[in-house]
């Protein structure tokens, strides 16, 4: 039987198993993805992230862009002469809309109404309009019981558009609080508590009849007007 060859030169050895090695290598360029961006103009900042797991990879990552505005829908648009005096929304009232929206569809109701707005002020949840709403009994869970009731449920099979239109009185409720600031001459953004106020102000709406029949009225309605106007109050 023949011997099986061997390398006499220790030293070729070293070099055929060196080339070996750096050949089974990946390549440094593949092995992890390029680190993609999260530019956001609401925080005024902008992130990067880089996945620190080598088996995660994306070939075809595209960057990611996320803009927020600064104003929410609304049917007066004329109202003010110089955009330098339109006041602006709070971050929280913002993220109360955009998780009104949210709510809507996750309900499958065609539009956003007013009590969609309400599920959003608690949704978002560190408003003090919210934590005023659940320290009065008033929850996320009681007002979707609610809702269901006045509005009604959607269809399972209807899938709702990805921003469901205003209702009239959700529309009138942002107005309102739009108009109630301006006529308050004061400097700052339109919070949460304003929009609340806005969703109270409209009798005959889903939102109003909802906060009636969980114990709200226009005591509770002054009361949180007080607090919102204290010394050191954070209102958002």
């Amino acid at each position: 039987m023949a011997a099986a060859p061997t390398l006499s030169n220790p030293a070729t050895t070293t070099q055929v198993i060196a080339q070996s090695i750096i050949k089974s290598k990946p390549s440094s360029s593949s092995s992890f993805p390029k680190p993609y961006s999260l530019e956001s103009p609401w925080l005024g900042i902008k992130l990067s992230v880089q996945s620190s797991n080598p088996k995660t990879r994306f070939p075809n990552h595209r960057q990611i862009t996320a803009t927020v505005s600064f104003s929410l829908p609304t049917a007066k648009p004329d109202r003010v002469t110089s955009t330098e005096k339109v006041p602006k929304w709070s971050r929280r009232a913002i993220k109360s809309f955009a998780m009104a929206e949210l709510e809507a569809r996750k309900l499958r109701h065609a539009t956003t109404g007013n009590d969609a707005l309400l599920m959003g002020i608690l949704i978002e949840g560190t408003s003090l309009a919210s934590k005023f709403l659940r320290a009065n009994g008033i929850t996320l869970f009681k007002v979707r019981e609610e809702t269901a009731k006045v509005v009604g449920k959607g269809d399972r099979f209807f899938y709702s558009p990805e921003h469901p239109p205003l209702t009239e009185a959700a529309q009138t409720a942002l107005d309102w609080a739009v108009d109630q600031k301006l006529k308050s001459g004061d400097d700052g953004e339109i919070t949460t508590t304003h929009l609340l106020l806005g969703i109270w102000s409209e009798v005959e709406s889903p939102g109003h009849k909802i906060l009636e029949t969980l114990g709200f009225n226009d005591e509770k309605a002054k009361e949180l007007i007080s607090l919102s106007s204290e010394p050191g109050s954070v209102d958002g």
